[in-house]
């Protein structure tokens, strides 16, 4: 078992990678590395474009008690000299797997212009957006429902009572759509259902306006027969796509594995189901995201993935994707929360703070300063140097005023650029104080003797009222750390992504399912 994990910044990753490299930001290693890798004896290849970054990266692994930790030598551009293919995009595995289900499956879609006159016309219409409920309240086409892409099969009976009316699954952009659509047209429910061609994007470049600021409603507890039918909708996709069942008194066996073994404990609900009990040790990723998303939940492919929820339905649904997308090792709990409190053990409520050992030893380290200390420090006679190192995104709407933003993976490399001095008094910030306490630990261990950190963060200054600077002033270096999505593209940008996700699915046009 081995895990390849690229460093850069998402921009840099979006541009060009290895295929099923997993994208974990440098910023975000500590936090992010003990979900996707939790086993640390597991082989973790680390790789960026010329192994500076990813140098660094691997000692900070080490540290963190990794022992199997390698560099890709040369980086990306050394694989590219040796003639290696990449790919360009965000969650590529799963949008490529995406265009393959479309195209095998003949998963029927609507162009935007014909469901704008169907709707002017006055037809019976069932439009369900399956993203977030975040997402849907940013921008959604207007008369939508949000119905997240793992809720479908156990609501759409409830949610869609006339067989008459057409049901349009819509997204951003294709995959959710095409999925979504997919799970209704392999249900055999009798409504004719169509996938919104490009989803809000296509909308959008159509001429067409996306209603911003809806609220998402709550969704309709399943009926009997709704329950019914998706209990035995999922019981069927679960069989046939090779999902096996394990039951809540095999689990606690298999977690305690865990530090030899990777598993992947994910609970596919409602953030709302899991904050109010979740089986302990699990993660949360709603099922719609838990497939648009593999590459953001899973790094050791042949690992164990148990997925559970509240029964069967969503657990059933969501492991036979991962069935078919390729993972081996894949089973759904059965009975879920419901079987595991059945059986006299305990949930977990509220939302798990899991921070990693690295902070505790971080923060022994660093002197933290109050919001009202850091301005004081900033208004002295020897005023300290600034650094935000989180997202670009988040220092261009408000930053301590007179900071410089580097972005953490370039830390250690650039630091020099601005702060030749070892004495040099630094304050670090990030947005609640995690990153920018590990960044302070990491300037240490380069010689640095003189910094501090804005405990709490940027919220923490918000809080106290204090003055904001906004705008990208001064980067130590170019951002390419944020990437844009949905309708917040550009005309161009939209095109393109459109046209990229499309690309993908020709070579399956050709080949046999």
């Amino acid at each position: 078992p081995y895990a390849l994990i690229d460093v850069r910044d998402e921009e840099e990753y979006n541009t060009q990678q290895i295929f099923t490299a997993n994208l974990v930001p440098r910023r975000l290693l500590e936090l992010r590395i003990g979900q996707l890798v939790p086993v640390t004896t597991t082989r973790v290849v680390i790789c960026d474009d010329d192994g500076q970054r990813a140098a660094l990266a691997a000692a900070a692994l080490e540290h963190m008690g990794y022992s199997r930790v390698a560099v890709m030598a040369g980086g990306l551009i050394a694989w590219l000299a040796a003639g290696y293919p990449t790919v360009s995009g965000v969650n590529v595995p799963s949008k490529d797997f995406g265009e393959r289900v479309l195209v095998q499956h003949h998963v029927p879609e609507m162009p935007p212009e014909e469901l704008h006159a169907r709707l002017q016309r006055g037809e019976k219409i069932v439009i369900l957006d399956s993203r977030t409920p975040e997402e849907f309240e940013r921008a959604c086409i207007p008369g939508g429902r949000s119905v997240p892409g793992g809720e479908l099969a156990l609501r759409i009976t409830d949610l869609v009572k006339d067989p008459k009316a057409t049901v349009i699954v819509n997204c951003a952009g294709r995959t959710r759509s095409i999925i979504g659509t997919r799970v209704l047209q392999r249900m055999g429910i009798p409504n004719p259902i169509y996938g919104l061609r490009n989803g809000t994007m296509g909308w959008h470049l159509a001429g067409f306006q996306v209603q911003t600021g809806a609220r998402a409603q709550p969704l309709p507890t399943p009926s009997a027969e709704g329950l019914a039918a998706a209990e035995a909708f999922a019981a069927s996709v679960a069989a046939e796509d090779g999902v096996r069942l394990l039951s809540v008194q095999a689990l606690p066996g298999l977690l305690t594995k865990a530090d030899r073994e990777t598993v992947y404990l994910i609970d596919v609900r409602t953030s709302e189901e899991y904050s109010a009990g979740h089986i302990p040790g699990a993660q949360w990723i709603p099922g719609g995201q838990a497939v648009q998303r593999t590459d953001e939940v899973i790094a050791v492919r042949n690992a164990a993935i148990v997925v559970t929820c509240d029964g069967r339905v969503r657990s059933f649904i969501t492991a036979s994707w991962y069935r078919q997308m390729g993972f081996p090792n894949v089973y759904a709990l059965d009975g879920g929360t419901t079987a595991w409190t059945a059986s006299g053990l305990p949930l977990e409520t509220g939302w798990p703070q899991r921070l990693p050992a690295a902070f505790a030893e971080a923060k022994a380290q660093i002197q933290p300063l109050s919001p009202h200390e850091l301005q004081a420090r900033l208004a002295g006679s020897r005023a300290s140097l600034v650094i935000d190192i989180d997202t670009s995104r988040d220092h261009s709407q408000g930053h301590v005023p007179g900071a410089r933003w580097l972005a953490r993976g370039w830390l250690e490399l650039r630091i020099s650029d601005i702060a030749a001095a070892e004495d040099t008094p630094i304050a670090l910030t990030c947005q609640d104080g995690v990153k920018s306490t590990l960044a302070g630990a990491a300037l240490k261990g380069l010689g640095y003797t003189n910094i501090c950190v804005l405990a709490g963060g940027m919220a923490s200054w918000k809080q106290a009222g204090l003055p904001l600077e906004t705008g990208l002033t001064q980067p130590v270096v170019q951002p390419a750390d944020v990437l844009r999505s949905g309708t917040e593209r550009s005309r161009e940008e939209m095109i393109r992504y459109l046209e990229w996700e499309e690309e993908l699915g020709r070579k399956y046009e050709t080949r046999p399912a």
